[in-house]
Order: C-alpha cells, then structure tokens, then sequence
C-alpha cells in the first residue's frame, strides 16, 4: 500500500519539522522525527477532513496531546493544503505568526484545541468523543447518520505521567468511547532522561484496566503497521483504544534516543547528517512537489468527497427532519431563541428565600426545556451543585442521549474534557463542583480561557458560610484567583434573580468561559432585583441615596447584608448608596462614565465580601476599607463562623464607624 512517494512525505514532514526549530533556534525537534511516520499514516490515509473546508462539522478531529511537537503539526497542515503557508512555517515561535510554539485554537486553521500543558489534550479528546457520541444520539436517524467522525489523539510519555490522562481515560473507558483511538509516541525517553527514572508502568495492564483496547506497534517506521493497526482500533465496538507505537525519539540525530534532542535545535551539521539517514536532498523549506500531489491525493482528495457527501446528505436530512436541522443548526452556531429568558423563572420577595445554587437548579431545568443542545455534568456532587436535568438519564453508554454526566470524583479532568466538548462544538456545556475545588481544576479554565471556550463553570458552596466541613472546603483565595485568569468572567449573584440573569450571560458567552459561584446557605430573594433585566454591565446601584456620603460594594450573600448595615447607617443620618458588583470583570469592560456614575469620585468607599481582600482596592481606592477574610476558615455552623468572622451587621458597621465616621 505504501511506496516511496509515501516515505518520501514522512521524511518531508521531518526536514520541515526540523528546519522550523533551526531556523527558530528553539523548539522540540524529537518528536517530529520520531513520530512523522504515525502522523503521516494517520493524516494521509486515516483521516476524515476536508483541507479546504477546515471548520467542516462531521470531520474528524487530530489532538496533537504532546503539543510541545507542534512543528509536526504544522508541517501536516501545510502539506495536507490548509490555509498555513510556508512563509508562516519559516515565523514559527516568532510574534504575530501562525505558528505558535505550542498549538492554539482559534489562531492557526486545523489546530482543533491548544495543547501543551501535558495531559489535557487527552482529556480534550475524551470531551470531543463524549460530543460526537451524544449528538449522535440526539440527531442521527437509522438511515440518517448525519453526525458520524472519529477523536484521535497523539500522546507522549508526559501525557501519560500526569494525573489527568488517568483521570480522563478512566471516564472513556467506562463510557466505552469507541470512537476515540489514542496514539502512543513510546520512546522511552523523558525530558531529563530515561524515563525509567521516573515512570515504569505496565501501559498495557494499565489502559486494559481502564476498559481501553490495547495494540502495539514494535517498529515506529513500519508504515502498514501503523495503518493495520489504526484500522484494527476502528473495528473495535466495546472501548477507546490505545496504539501503543515504539519510536526512536529523534530519529536521524547522531543523538537519536536520548534526551538531548528532546528540547533544544540539534544544530545545522546534525540536521545534514539526519537529512542523509533520510535521504533528503533539498534545501530547507523547499518540498518536492510529488509531496504535495501525495497529499493533494490523499487527504485532500478523500475529504473533499466525503466534505460533499455530507452536504447533500444534510439537505436530504433538513427535507425530512426540518426541526432536528434546526435545532441541530442552532447548536452548531451557538444559538438560543429569541428573548428565551422569558421562559425561565424569576423570583420576587415573597417567595421563600433560597440558596443559589437550588435557585439555579430551578433554573437549569427551565434551560434545558429551551434547547437540547443544554446538558453538563458534575464531579459526583449533583445532588449538592442541584446542576443535573431531572427529566433526562446519564449519559452512558447504553444511553448516550442522556443528559447528565456523571464525572465522578474527577474534578480537573471534568473541566478539561467540558473544554473538549465545546472546542468540539454544537453544546451548551456545563460542569460543576464546590467552589473551593476550583484549585483542583484552575489549569483547566486557563485553558478555556486561553481557547476562548465559553464553558460555563457552575461552582456552589462559594463561602465560608459552608460551616462545618471547616476550612478545607471553605473558600478564601478562589475568587481573586478566577478573576486573576484573562478573558474569564466570574460572576457571584446576590439572589434568584441575579442567579437568572448570571446563566444568561454564560449562555450569551460567545469567547469566554463563565464562572458562577452560587451559596450553600439560603439567602432572601431581594425586593431590589425584581425588575432587573441584566447585569452584562457587572455592577450597578441596588440601593441608592442622593449625595451619597459612603458607597458599599458587595458581591453574592454578602449584598443583602451590605443593604441591612446601610439601614443601620442611616438611622444615624448616614446617606448610603449600595452597589452589587457581580462581576469586576464585566465591570472593568465598561466605559469610565458608567464607573464614574456607579462608583463616583471622591465618595468613600467599602467592600464586603466573604472572601480575600486581595484586588479590592481597584474598585474602593487607597483610602478605602476592604471588609473581607484574609485568613483560613473555622468549622463551625455556618451562620456563627460568618459572624465568628466579623460579617454581620454590627460588625461591620463598627469597622466602618471607626473607619470613616469617628
């Protein structure tokens, strides 16, 4: 099946490899010249994408997992025929290219999700799967298999070493993903050395007690047993399955096998010698063009076909399933009905006051009723976040259309597949756990935030409030931490109503994933937030006085008692105008005449919040006082550590008096 036109391409891919890192003096030139060959099979004659059509939504998706390989990438995008020129590959690693040193989604056309911090690729893989399989069931019909692609990833030993990948691959095998198939780059070398000097696992037993399907390619180089063995994984029905591939880390390299070409140039004099192991006898940059004909003919020629398959096959399906087309349509473009807030609940002070997070459980099932496309999950704490549907199943293998997944206790790699699921597209996804856990999954919504990936983050149990799990599941440093994370919006709603309008803004969340910190305790539905309509502008007066002589700022629960202790100001002739500040983020968005009208110059100012203080002085300036917990919890009922821990009423005001009016 394979001839020499073929081995030349795999050794194009490695000149290409290399000549990006050498003309860039930086990157990881091993792994492309190790693993070419399994690309190259994967992405010429496996592969399921149109070159010209890269965002094609029944493609199949390639997670380059070790993304620090990235200059492989690139080389097989730009060969295959994606819009990534060669004037682009001669700027890898440069500012303003296209060529990032690690892949990043959104940036470079056929990157499927950003890589690099190892172990989140699989998960992401495992998300993508997940997506293809429960769309399927959502919108194929017998003779209609409309949504029908594979999730393949391509993973190192680091991938394998982090916690994630157990995590991850773990949830797939119980799933039985049998649309994902992993490469293994087995080359038995780390980045420090030999990898038995920290990893000598059984990968085999391993992955096999994961519910996975294991196959081993003893020679990296051996082109039809990497394609038998990828198709072999393909035929299985009952799991995901893990091709473990035997390679010589920088093949060609007087240094191959060793760790010295894992992360540096090898330098001009080595690539001339590796270029002679392959029998390359051009410049660099320079591809013969019966290359680029072997890939025009290979996966160029078969994804465009099967790119126009699937177009008059969707017409046929719009004819006869217009409603499935719609809706199916609708989750492809990120699209909800117009003025579909109207259809969820909104609460008034005379209801019952409620924790958030049972306000947004109400909520969550009156989203789910507006699009299918609704579903998310939870790291076996459903019953505490109130974050599943009621009327649907989990989602398992015998019953992929269900709506809830159960993560289990899997907190990082919930958050790293939920990202899968969105790069992968089609939902609106979310994932959810106590707040105070957020620790556990940060290097996740960095992801989601670095991709641009509006998954939305569910996070109860936001306080100190929780009480007697004591400080270990008490959050202090959490929310200054979120907010830290570029293009995140973190929201902490004050009531029902907030909590409502907080869900709007993730749904309405185009290029950001969207945090929302909800209580455990119960909190009053304030009169104040009856009429509200949005809070897309992070902050605004919720109580107000004319000629305000204090403005108190405050977030989440602490908003009501910030509007009782400015009752209490007042009855000692005190003008006080309180501000519910949801979101900094979406505050900071706004222009300076807006956070002048809300935050007027030379008005003191006060923060309240259940948290630390640290990043309040942007919104309360030098002068102000920041009433927060720069300390660890107690454990405790949860209403006598809030007030063991100064947040009540008279507290806070005497802070306040000596502060401002002694």
């Amino acid at each position: 099946m394979f001839n020499k036109n073929d081995r030349l391409a795999v050794n194009a891919i490695r000149a290409l490899s290399i000549a990006q890192i050498e003309k860039a003096n930086s990157g990881h030139p091993g792994l492309p010249m190790g693993a070419a060959p399994m690309a190259y099979v994967l992405y010429n004659k496996i592969l399921k994408a149109n070159p010209e059509n890269a965002n094609w939504f029944d493609r199949d998706r390639f997670i380059l997992s070790a993304g620090h390989g990235s200059s492989m990438l690139y080389s097989l995008l730009h060969l295959s025929g994606y819009r990534l020129s060669m004037d682009e590959l001669k700027e890898f690693r440069q500012i303003g290219s296209l060529t990032p040193g690690h892949p990043e989604y959104g940036h470079t056309e056929g990157v499927e999700v950003t890589t690099g911090p190892l172990g989140q690729g699989i998960a992401q893989a495992v998300g993508m799967a997940m997506a293809e399989k429960h769309m399927a069931a959502l919108y194929n019909k017998e003779e209609a298999k409309i949504i029908d692609h594979y999730t393949y990833a391509l993973c190192g030993d680091g991938d394998l070493m982090e916690g994630v990948s157990y995590e991850s691959m773990s949830l797939a095998g119980h799933l039985k993903l049998d649309k994902l198939i992993v490469l293994y780059d087995s080359n038995d070398i780390c980045l420090d050395g030999d990898l038995n000097t920290s990893f000598s696992e059984n990968v085999e037993a391993r992955v096999k007690a994961q519910g996975w399907n294991y196959l081993r390619v003893e020679d990296g180089n051996d082109l039809e047993a990497i394609y038998e063995a990828i198709i072999k994984a393909k035929e299985n029905t009952d799991g995901p399955t893990l091709i473990e591939v035997k390679t010589v880390i920088g093949y060609g390299s007087a240094n191959a096998g060793t760790n010295k070409v894992h992360g540096a140039p090898i330098g001009a004099d080595d690539f001339a010698a590796a270029k002679k192991v392959y029998g390359w006898d051009y410049p660099d940059f320079e591809i013969p063009e019966e290359v680029y004909e072997t890939f025009k003919n290979g996966v160029g020629a078969k994804g465009k076909e099967a790119n126009n398959k699937w177009e008059e096959d969707l017409k046929s399906y719009q004819e006869k399933y217009p409603e499935d087309y719609k809706d199916l349509m609708a989750g492809i473009n990120r699209e909800l009905p117009a003025n579909f807030m109207d259809q969820v609940k909104k609460y008034d002070s005379s209801m019952k006051g409620l924790a958030t997070r049972a306000s947004g459980g109400e909520i969550i099932q009156d989203l789910a009723k507006i699009t299918r496309n609704f579903w998310g999950g939870s790291a076996d704490l459903f019953s505490s976040n109130k974050t599943n549907i009621k009327d649907s199943k989990a989602f398992r293998d015998e019953s992929p259309e269900g709506r809830n997944i159960w993560y289990g206790v899997r907190e990082f790699a919930m958050a790293a597949i939920g990202n899968g699921v969105m790069a992968h597209g089609g939902s609106f996804h979310h994932v959810s756990t106590f707040f105070v856990f957020a620790d556990y999954l940060k290097a996740a919504v960095r992801l989601s935030a670095l991709s641009g990936l509006p998954l939305t983050y569910a996070m109860t149990h936001d306080s100190v409030a929780v009480g007697e799990d004591g400080p270990t599941h008490e959050p202090i440093e959490q929310l200054a931490m979120l907010r830290a994370i570029p293009n995140t919006i973190v929201l902490r709603p004050a009531d029902a109503n907030e909590t409502r309008l907080a869900w709007k803004v993730a749904l309405e969340s185009k290029d950001k994933p969207v945090v929302i910190a909800l209580t455990r305790q119960n909190i009053p539905n304030l009169k104040e937030t009856e009429d509200l309509d949005n809070i897309d502008k992070g902050a605004y007066i919720i109580k107000d006085a004319e000629n305000p002589d204090l403005v108190l700022i405050a977030t989440g629960s602490e908003v009501a008692l910030a509007i009782e202790t400015s009752k209490a100001l007042e009855e000692e002739g005190k003008k006080i105008r309180v501000v519910s500040m949801p979101s900094m983020e979406l505050f900071r968005a706004q222009d300076d005449s807006y956070k002048k009208e809300i935050l007027p110059k030379g008005v003191k100012k006060v923060s309240i919040e259940m948290g630390t203080t640290f990043g309040w002085a942007e919104w309360t300036g030098a002068c102000g006082l920041n009433i927060g917990i720069d300390r660890f919890g107690i454990s405790g009922k949860g209403d006598l550590v809030q007030e063991e821990l100064g947040f009540s009423v008279e507290a806070i005001k005497e802070k306040i008096d000596e502060r401002f009016f002694k």
